[in-house]
């Protein structure tokens, strides 16, 4: 079965990465920002050797999102930056092919001890299964 799991973050931590410190999420180090690297990297080396990884995609900050609607004539219609710096989003996936849940739950929790500094917030990684068309409606 496929799973979408994904890390969350806010725009404070993507600031906090570059250096910038809050209220929210202390400042990274170059030392802190190279562990956090290399410990995805290799999760990502383990999950493709094991041939559950499917894909994997880390997201740019909140602060470039756009929300976009149609207006009455199918116009879109954009708003920029609809995030505050502290709302928590999705920073980055993985689509899994796992055989078990417990399965994507032992890598959820290898991804949740990713190194970072003291006093930075702590996020669930979140799992969701992917729907393929097997319920009732696929028939």
């Amino acid at each position: 079965m496929k799973y979408l799991v994904m890390v969350q973050g806010a725009q404070a931590d993507y600031d906090a990465m570059r250096g910038q410190s809050s209220g929210h999420s202390p400042a990274w180090s170059e030392p802190e920002l190279r562990a956090m690297f290399a410990y995805m990297n290799s999760v990502n080396d383990d999950l493709r050797d094991s041939g559950e990884l499917v894909d994997a995609r880390g997201l740019v900050e909140p602060a470039r999102t756009r929300f976009v609607t149609a207006d009455s004539e199918g116009r879109p219609v954009v708003q920029e930056n609809p995030y505050g710096a502290t709302t928590e989003v999705t920073a980055g996936y993985w689509v899994l092919d796992c055989a078990t849940p417990e399965r994507v739950a032992e890598i959820a929790a290898r991804v949740a001890q990713c190194p970072q500094p003291a006093g930075a917030p702590e996020y669930p990684v979140v799992i969701r299964p992917v729907d393929e068309g097997e319920g009732p409606e696929a028939g």
